[in-house]
């Protein structure tokens, strides 16, 4: 089936389940994005009411889509790991270790399925730590929905393009999600940079499919390469402590010195 008549099928058969499409023009139908497996996914959390209208396209990643929906006039966003062009080692190395996730198959639809899983998780529990996040509603195969974090269906900027004013104080605040990440939901973030973070009111952290529990062997490393990008991005906008120290301060150790 060619695009245009995919296109077409997928308008039809979200009118048949009663969905509205939002910005039609933006809604892109890619083979790559909605193929049969994401299809079935999506209908059925239209079907169990999650879902009444999909928007256009928030943001493309390297490994999925996000677009914006509503249900029952709420925002919210709908994540889209690609199946077909996932970037599957890079994946790999997140979830081997992960003592949540060793029974899954090495197969490439399972570690997509399992790393939509591993977000939804991850999120519930940076949220029940205290930190902004993104609030996960319900995942099914490779979707994820979850709160949308913006204003008048427009997300927030990443910090790499907000007015953050304060750079000091914002700062402070985010060096405090690591630490709290750490002690109270007890996780690493794993990919935590300027462009993985948020500004509206405050700072809100997303993209936590790579994630890792305190226990994973890379935890301390990952944990590490994300104090330095917090640091490399704020070391010219105000005063930061070293790498080293936000390191021992949050893990508590105090075998390295600066």
């Amino acid at each position: 089936m060619n695009i245009d008549r995919k296109e077409e099928r997928f308008d039809y058969d979200l009118e048949k389940l009663g969905i509205r499409i939002k910005d039609a023009d933006q809604l892109k139908v890619r083979e790559d994005v909605f193929d049969e497996v994401t299809l079935l996914a999506l209908y059925k959390l239209v079907h169990k009411k999650w879902l009444s209208v999909i928007g256009g396209s928030i943001s493309t990643g390297k490994e999925a889509n996000v677009f914006y929906g509503e249900r029952d006039g709420a925002g919210v966003a709908i994540k889209i790991y690609r199946i077909r062009t996932a970037n599957f080692n890079t994946m790999s190395a997140y979830i081997v270790g992960d003592r949540r996730f060793s029974h899954v198959k090495k197969n490439r639809k399972d570690l997509i399925f399992a790393w939509t899983k591993k977000e939804y998780s991850n999120l519930a529990r940076a949220l029940d730590g205290g930190i902004p996040v993104p609030e996960p509603l319900v995942w099914d195969r490779n979707i994820l929905i979850m709160s949308f974090i913006g204003k008048d269906e427009v997300p927030y900027p990443h910090l790499r393009n907000a007015d953050i004013g304060d750079p000091d104080s914002i700062y402070e605040t985010i060096v405090g999600y690591i630490d709290t990440l750490y002690h109270k939901a007890e996780l690493v973030h794993a990919d935590l940079s300027e462009f993985n973070i948020l500004y509206g009111d405050k700072p809100y952290l997303i993209d936590m499919g790579q994630s890792v529990t305190l226990d994973h062997p890379r935890a301390l490393q990952f944990l590490m390469r994300d104090i330095k990008n917090i640091n490399r991005f704020f070391a010219h906008r105000c005063t930061v402590q070293s790498d080293i120290e936000v390191f021992n301060a949050v893990t508590g150790l105090d075998t390295l010195e600066p």
